[in-house]
């Protein structure tokens, strides 16, 4: 009985385990966006990430967390800090100089989407 129990209590652990290494390896971004509903951002949630160092941008309706990537984006990095914390819609689609970003560059949001902007 002793086996039994201490075997049940292992395959218990494990399993906590298990949550909890997958919860921790899936990014929130990912967890909103699969969980059928989507998460309401409102500007002052937005603006709490104004920071380099914790950036979300609004663009098109869509929330993306930004700050991994930030360092990545071929240009400087003050090109896209600027907005943190800001809707961005229309530098997004401009670049700030009237060119439009690449259907590769609208598609590598997707990874980063937090939520939905509710202005």
């Amino acid at each position: 009985m002793k086996k039994l129990m201490y075997s049940a209590f292992i395959a218990f652990c494990a399993s906590v385990a298990t949550i909890v290494a997958l919860d921790l390896l899936v990014p929130a971004a990912g967890r909103a966006q699969s969980s059928g509903a989507a998460r309401r951002i409102d500007a002052a949630e937005l603006a709490r990430h104004g920071e380099p160092g914790d950036c979300w941008l609004a663009i098109d309706g869509k929330v993306y967390a930004v700050t991994d990537y930030v360092p990545s984006h071929p240009s400087a990095p003050e090109v896209v800090t600027r907005w943190c914390g800001r809707e961005a819609s229309e530098a997004f689609a401009t670049k700030g100089t009237g060119r439009p970003h690449s259907a590769s560059a609208r598609a590598s949001l997707e990874p980063l989407y937090v939520g939905d902007y509710i202005p």
